[in-house]
């Protein structure tokens, strides 16, 4: 582990990360030390310049964390931070065994957390204004002497310094004055908007002379409109989590913050070709916590170059900045077309484009293309959601014929009840594949599992790459009608076969024949997907 931070970067601005501590904090977050190891990797890959990673002493993960991470990862960009607080009142700064504990993390830089509002100190803290000056300057001075770089979060600033400005101020003073290279002021409760944000930096910066940092909880929505608000007031060093993860609704997000920095401001802030690997680096943790990855997210999700109006494809099909406001491709991403009953001629040929397949001479083709997604999305299709099942149609209407590689005679899905009071789910798939006709049955834990191992039964023989697939998700929709149970229903299913996903989607007067038609596309598109040639058709 290394002491100092990738020397391509300067000291001059900091972007400071605190997944592992206030992310954690978020409900339905539960790390493991393996994990906050892993995601230390990744956060350390992709560059920020420090990594908080709990507080040592508090309890017995963050302490073998602080015990293992010297050992297993050998950072190359970033520095580790031990979080932590003052030292108690009445107590003296070298018999604290919670500031011993910072010491023997190991860690380089160490981040205390203090008091700044009056209240806190004095209902929280229970004592005087007096001591909790005299803990701030004392564990400061102490942990400068031992040689680690100290930072002080002071927690409540803005809520703070709005009840009593002055000895807000002093905090902040206090802290510089005693060697804290960096004042973190923190919303905490998340309650600020970037104009008072704006005005309460740019005073703290001119009043005090502090070097000042920016900690955002995100309650109003605000926390990344917040922390660019605090930069633009002279704020050089910034508080972020991966995706936002933190308690109640979240911290300002790593990512946009990182961006807007890089791509907005002209700040170099992270190493150099980091800023391509934002969007892997994002879902990489997404995957290490177990949430699924926003696809509404700024800059990385899936959806944040997704292009739907067919007013908006036309001019893309012009120019993509006329509808993007950066390359997606500067922070990993790509742009995506959705093809709907929204979509016109130009989303067509671009999604055309997009799947290797060229439509720009062929206008008729592409008006039945348009004709025929309008017409199947207004009887319940969406393929917007499923991206497979619109190329199989595609692919259909450029050769002239359907992508076949079996042909279904029937099939059939049994539900028994039992006098037990428990289920047997049968089905029978009877169909044609070069060639041969096969009848397959098998038993699922449902009639869709059921159908799905019998079309296998019937199939990997022929086709041993099915085998590899497997169906990941599975979603049923009931869709607005007036018929209660006899409603049309819509499937979407997801498969993979360890190399990427992709959904297909059916629709039906009832769910098994649905999902019937959503296994049938699954199945036809892997196999493309595979290399395998399909079936001849006279």
């Amino acid at each position: 582990m290394t002491d100092t931070a990738d020397a391509s970067l300067s000291d001059d601005f900091h972007v400071f990360d605190t997944t592992l501590r206030d992310g954690a904090q978020r409900e339905g977050i539960n790390l493991t030390v393996a994990d906050k190891l892993t995601i230390a990797r990744h956060l350390d890959d992709f560059g920020v310049g420090f990594i908080e990673g709990g507080w040592p002493g508090a309890n017995p993960r963050d302490t073998e964390f602080f015990q293992r991470v010297r050992e297993e990862v050998p950072f190359r960009h970033a520095q580790l931070v031990a979080f932590g607080a003052t030292r108690k009142a009445g107590v003296r700064v070298e018999d604290d065994q919670q500031v011993k504990a910072l010491l023997d993390s190991g860690a380089p830089v160490i981040t205390l957390v203090a008091k700044s509002h009056v209240r806190h100190v004095e209902l929280a803290l229970r004592t005087t204004l007096e001591e909790n000056l005299a803990m701030i300057r004392d564990t400061v001075t102490y942990l400068r002497e031992q040689g680690r770089r100290v930072f002080l979060d002071c927690e409540h600033f803005f809520d703070g310094y709005a009840l009593d400005a002055d000895y807000a101020k002093q905090v902040v003073r206090t802290a510089s004055e005693a060697g804290a290279d960096v004042v973190v002021l923190c919303d905490t409760n998340g309650g600020m908007l970037p104009a008072q944000v704006t005005a309460v930096v740019r005073t703290v910066l001119a009043d005090t002379g502090a070097r000042l940092g920016i900690h955002a909880q995100d309650d109003t929505g605000c926390a990344v409109a917040n922390t660019l608000a605090a930069v633009d007031a002279g704020a050089t060093h910034v508080q972020c989590t991966a995706n936002g993860y933190g308690e109640r609704v979240g911290n300002s997000n790593l990512f946009p913050v990182v961006a807007a920095l890089e791509l907005k401001y002209g700040r170099k802030v992270l190493p150099e070709g980091k800023l391509a690997e934002t969007t892997r680096i994002s879902h990489a943790i997404a995957e290490v916590v177990n949430l699924t990855p926003s696809t509404h997210q700024p800059y990385v999700g899936v959806s944040a170059f997704a292009h739907k109006a067919g007013l908006h494809a036309s001019a893309i099909k012009v120019d993509p900045d006329l509808y993007q406001h950066i390359d997606p491709e500067l922070v990993g991403n790509t742009m995506r077309m959705l093809v709907s009953d929204m979509a016109g001629r130009a989303s067509i040929e671009l999604k055309g484009k997009e799947l290797g397949i060229d439509l720009s001479d062929d206008r008729e083709l592409v008006g039945r293309v348009v004709e025929r997604v309008k017409e199947r999305e207004l009887a319940g299709y969406t393929y917007e959601a499923a991206d497979a099942s619109f190329e199989l149609l595609l692919r259909e209407e450029v050769q002239g014929k359907p992508l076949r590689y079996f042909t279904v005679e029937s099939w059939r899905a049994i539900v028994e009840d039992r006098p037990d009071g428990t289920h047997a789910n049968e089905a029978t798939v009877k169909l044609w594949a070069k060639g041969e006709r096969i009848v397959a049955t098998a038993e699922g834990n449902g009639p869709v599992n059921a159908l799905d191992r019998a079309l296998r039964v019937a199939l990997e023989q022929i086709y041993p790459q099915l085998a590899q697939m497997e169906l990941v998700d599975y979603k049923v929709r009931i869709l607005e009608g007036a018929l209660g149970t006899g409603s049309i229903t819509r499937v979407l299913v997801s498969t993979g076969d360890g190399r990427g996903e992709w959904s297909t989607v059916g629709v039906a007067e009832n769910v098994i024949a649905a999902s019937w038609q959503a296994l049938d596309d699954a199945y036809a598109y892997g196999l493309m997907r595979a290399g395998v040639e399909p079936e001849r058709q006279d």
